[in-house]
């Protein structure tokens, strides 16, 4: 089950990653990891740079996905996008947004832009 479910998160990334190019996003980082949190996908065009979360689950709506990013969850990634920042300082004028991507079983991608925010 597990190995399923690594599979079609791994797929969903790159289904994000797909997306976000064809929308001219340049990708950065897959899986960045530092410290101890990861980001899925590391996004930049247009002098934005979005750290971006991804995902992708079967069977539920965009309520119980939505609510699947907690605090604990949204912190660490605030946290390893402070990392990114530090070692990547071309970036550091960049405005940033942390992005949540929506993948559903059925097909349907329901993005949130800026889903939260942090102190960087």
């Amino acid at each position: 089950m597990e190995d399923s479910r690594a599979a079609r998160g791994r797929a969903g990334e790159a289904q994000a990653a797909e997306i976000l190019e064809a929308e001219g996003w340049l990708i950065l980082a897959r899986n960045y990891r530092a410290g101890r949190g990861e980001i899925d996908l590391v996004a930049f065009r247009e002098g934005l740079l979005a750290f971006v979360e991804v995902k992708t689950w079967r069977g539920l709506g965009v309520g119980e996905l939505e609510r699947a990013i907690g605090p604990t969850k949204r912190r660490r990634i605030v946290e390893t996008a402070k990392i990114f920042l530090a070692q990547y300082r071309e970036y550091s004028n960049a405005r940033i947004r942390f992005d949540v991507l929506l993948l559903e079983g059925g097909g349907s991608v329901h993005r949130i832009e800026s889903a939260f925010t942090g102190e960087l």
